[in-house]
């Protein structure tokens, strides 16, 4: 990989890890109009890393009070908001950590196509400018039940499908069950943390079973962009969520679904 490539490719996957606009379709983007190859094991394991940490750190308080009230309430019969909602992050994530192990090895010999790639795009971008259209927008975080948690985790399984953006997918979820804008992306960025987590586990393990050649200088520039990428990411979108709506990021995913199916067709 170049320095070029290195940066691009890190700073895409920084941005689009947390926006509902897919990091799958987008990181297949430059294979097509580029011709770069696949990053490989190594340099995925690094982006993931530097995309964790963001979120870790930009989420720390919340993290940090989760974490210090689960452990000292999460077993208790009396829950605090912050174990509760730990609770309800664990809830979220069982399903798809289970839907992953079954499906891992179907969705990688038959769904990571452009052409799947496009459908899903467009089709849940849809479904996402419906949810926000519709949302009632009156649900806080802790306002959340464990039926919505997993609602909004059986959601998190169609991530799986490439195209479909797990932020995207948990967002639109939250909002047709009628949580506020910055509810529903916060915990969809919470429910990011295990789910960055575990594929970065597998693309690890992947890694030490693999022959492949590792360049150390790569990783660390790769991780550096990604963190520097997504926590800008993280920050604005935030803070513009609330006034800015969904309807941006639909109209981009309807205009990225178009051009990968340009390149199916063409």
């Amino acid at each position: 990989m170049t320095w070029f490539e290195i940066i691009i490719l890190a700073i895409i996957q920084g941005i689009t890890e947390f926006l509902p606009i897919s990091s799958s379709a987008h990181l297949l983007l430059p294979a097509e109009l580029l011709g770069w190859r696949s990053q490989g094991l190594a340099f995925d394991v690094a982006v993931h890393v530097g995309s964790l940490l963001a979120v870790l750190i930009y989420l720390r308080q919340d993290v940090a009070r989760m974490t210090v009230a689960f452990c000292s309430h999460g077993w208790r019969a009396q829950q605090t908001d912050d174990s509760r909602l730990a609770w309800w992050v664990i809830v979220g994530t069982i399903p798809v950590v289970i839907a992953g192990f079954l499906m891992k090895d179907w969705i990688e010999l038959n769904a990571r196509t452009a052409l799947v790639m496009a459908t899903t795009t467009i089709l849940f971008g849809l479904l996402l400018w419906y949810a926000d259209a519709t949302a009632k927008l009156r649900l806080k975080m802790a306002n959340m039940r464990g039926m919505q948690a997993l609602l909004i985790g059986l959601a998190q399984i169609v991530a799986l499908i490439p195209g479909t953006s797990r932020s995207g997918i948990t967002m639109t979820a939250a909002l047709m069950l009628g949580f506020t804008r910055e509810a529903a992306a916060r915990f969809s960025f919470l429910l990011s943390i295990p789910a960055i987590l575990g594929a970065g586990l597998l693309a690890t393990v992947d890694l030490l079973q693999s022959s492949e050649a590792v360049d150390w200088s790569a990783l660390f520039y790769g991780a550096a962009f990604s963190f520097v990428s997504a926590y800008l990411c993280i920050y604005l979108f935030l803070s513009w969520i609330s006034r800015i709506g969904m309807l941006p990021f639909v109209i981009y995913r309807l205009m990225l679904g178009a051009v990968l199916l340009w390149f199916v067709f063409a």
